[in-house]
């Protein structure tokens, strides 16, 4: 069967060079060697084996195997792509895809990646980079028409993984997300990638940042508006948009739905009347297409929030799980504080 991807030197898998390296050394030093200092081959592996490996997942309910941390991976959507960045990985990443905004400046030092599509890539533009592992920020990334279904990846020796604090499954997605579900999934990636101390040092840093933070006492209601106009499509109240609210001391109008976004209604938001607008800001659904959206509807723009222009702003990569979420607590805490 002909490969998905030429078959060079320049697409062998790290193991296999790693094979060939301990084949040519043992070769030349064969002759030379000392047999009463001759390590069994046992001793050997145990030696040079990463800590923590082979390592067993089950991860949004597939089952991931990795007998090393990966080196070659191609990241789709800005959670995962920033994850790697702030573990200090950028490095392994062969390819991206689906950014949803700039990465930050805290991480225009590292190598930066070459971008694979801009939306979604098709399963032969994944293969074609030789990948070890696909790390992709939602589930349905994963499909016949999008970067390969889990399975048939594998069979092609390709993990997948998906961030759990993005796992849709029952039994898989958190419900309601907790910063804690954030951090395990840092931590959770540091296991996956060979970087356990990197993890838990951002961890530990992330939680201190956050415990310093004094969410806003005024108990102001919010709409968090993502997208739509017809239909507003907006956070719910057990996802991210829910816990950056709520450790922001904001009172989410939507909050007794469970889902972390969901279609709304212009008469809902209405009735509730927030006394402040979570705009989310994206290439598709800029902040001024949104507060013109807002300030043409008949109802809408009567609205205290609306007439007072009364907003907060979060770039869209910044509103899903991941390692953004302390930051964006902290501007929403301080875009609140401006407000009065």
């Amino acid at each position: 069967m002909t490969p998905p991807f030429p078959v060079s030197s320049g697409f062998l898998r790290p193991a296999a060079v790693a094979a060939l390296t301990v084949l040519a050394l043992t070769g030349c030093a064969g002759a030379s060697q000392d047999p009463a200092r001759a390590q069994s081959p046992e001793a050997t592996a145990s030696d040079t084996a990463d800590p923590g490996f082979p390592l067993e997942l089950d991860n949004c309910g597939t089952q991931v195997s990795l007998d090393a941390p990966p080196e070659r991976v191609v990241t789709i959507k800005s959670t995962s792509t920033e994850l790697l960045l702030a573990l200090g990985l950028g490095e392994k990443i062969v390819g991206t895809a689906f950014s949803d905004g700039p990465v930050p400046d805290a991480w225009t030092g590292s190598p930066v990646p070459p971008v694979l599509a801009e939306k979604v890539p098709s399963r032969e533009a994944v293969l074609a980079l030789a990948p070890d592992l696909v790390f992709a920020g939602w589930e349905s990334n994963f499909s016949a028409d999008g970067a390969g279904e889990r399975a048939r990846l594998a069979d092609l020796g390709v993990a997948s993984y998906v961030s759990p604090a993005a796992c849709m499954e029952d039994g898989y997605r958190p419900s309601p997300l907790t910063f804690d579900d954030v951090f395990a999934s840092i931590e959770e990636a540091g296991e996956l990638f060979g970087a356990a101390g990197a993890a838990a040092e951002l961890v530990e840093a992330q939680r201190a940042e956050l415990e310093a933070l004094s969410p806003s006492g005024k108990g102001y209601s919010a709409l968090w508006y993502s997208s739509g106009s017809d239909t507003p499509y907006v956070g719910a109240g057990s996802g991210a948009p829910a816990l950056l609210m709520e450790s922001a001391g904001l009172e989410n109008i939507a909050s007794g739905i469970d889902a972390g976004w969901t279609p709304y209604s212009w008469e809902a938001v209405a009735e509730a009347d927030p006394d402040v607008i979570v705009l989310v800001d994206s290439a598709w659904g800029s902040v001024e297409k949104k507060k013109a959206v807002l300030e043409s509807h008949p109802v809408m723009s009567q609205l205290r929030a609306v007439r007072d222009a009364r907003y907060l702003v979060v770039p869209f990569a910044a509103s899903e799980a991941g390692v953004r979420n302390v930051e964006t607590v902290r501007s929403l805490t301080e875009q609140l504080a401006a407000l009065d």
